[in-house]
């Protein structure tokens, strides 16, 4: 690259248009060799980052944040979606609390 713009800078000097047209072509062709280049080695990168990190260590930090936080963290994938006990028992819940909590608004 530096060759390249060295290059330009003795053909602006000269104003030779085709020298100048075939060197642009020939910076803009090495400018997207560099391009490519670089996004395959970020994607290598970034491959390689997320296969080293040791998941025990997300899941200790995932814990620590969501008690600074003040929050229980469920880290079970979620089971069998879409069965139907599932559904009405948490519904009946609930109904249940919503029924608890308008007592008490009535009570006070």
């Amino acid at each position: 690259m530096a060759g390249v713009v060295k290059a330009m800078d003795a053909a602006m000097k000269s104003m030779n248009l085709e020298k100048i047209s075939s060197l642009m072509d020939k910076f803009e062709s090495q400018f997207e060799d560099l391009d490519v280049q670089s996004s395959y080695m970020e994607n290598a990168m970034s491959q390689t980052t997320t296969t080293t990190v040791p998941l025990n260590e997300v899941d200790s930090l995932m814990h620590q944040v969501a008690d600074e936080a003040g929050l229980e963290l469920n880290m079970e994938l979620p089971q069998g979606v879409g069965t139907v006990g599932t559904s009405t028992q948490v519904s009946q819940e609930q109904d249940e609390l919503s029924q608890r909590l308008a007592r008490l608004r009535h009570t006070e």
